[in-house]
């Protein structure tokens, strides 16, 4: 496909982080809407995977909009605690946002040693061209590290701050947008859905 058959979709997230990142990656073009413009009502994301959970937010927000959707689902998932917080990631500690999320996986991780900290952050793309579209299209990005003791950086949001990225030798939350914007494993799924759109 050498061109989008549309030039907006809704994203089926109100977290402006993801917002961001999104449209960083997808450049010029096509314009990615928030959701809340046409819904203030979240998907139920009672789905037992990342894949389930992507398509049922993709097909909630093309119904809302009438337009293509893209659904971001995504989270950590750390090896020693048998792939928790995984697909409740975002609420992991029950309320209380990122802060409250990070303190309760170092609790979690209270007395694990770094070897044993082995964690990835895991994101699947789902995107539909309508709410009853038969075929979403799928990408999977995995982003491996490991967890640190204590925080570390000020820049992205949820886990970032806790998580150690080998190849850059920083947390997630030290390493420049743009930077991120080419690692992550949003990055990794978004290249992929970029190479199915025919934009590679």
């Amino acid at each position: 496909m050498s061109e989008l058959p549309f030039r907006q979709l809704v994203l089926a997230s109100n977290n402006a982080g993801k917002l961001k990142e999104l449209q960083a990656m997808l450049g010029a073009h096509v314009d990615v809407l928030p959701q809340r413009q046409f819904t203030e009502v979240e998907a139920v994301e009672d789905g037992l995977s990342f894949i389930e959970n992507a398509i049922i937010k993709a097909r909630h927000a093309a119904r809302a909009s009438g337009l293509p959707a893209l659904a971001d689902d995504s989270g950590l998932a750390v090896d020693v605690l048998g792939g928790a917080p995984g697909i409740h990631s975002a609420r992991y500690a029950g309320g209380g946002g990122d802060a409250a999320n990070n303190a309760k996986l170092l609790d979690s991780l209270r007395g694990v040693p770094d070897a044993e900290r082995g964690a990835r952050f895991i994101c699947v793309l789902a995107l539909v061209r309508h709410a009853d579209d038969p075929l979403p299209i799928i990408c999977e990005g995995q982003w491996p590290g490991r967890i640190l003791h204590a925080p570390q950086g000020d820049q992205g949001f949820g886990y970032d701050p806790l998580f150690w990225v080998p190849e850059t030798a920083c947390s997630s939350a030290e390493l420049p947008a743009d930077q991120k914007n080419r690692l992550s494993h949003r990055a990794r799924a978004m290249a992929e859905l970029r190479q199915r759109l025919g934009l590679a």
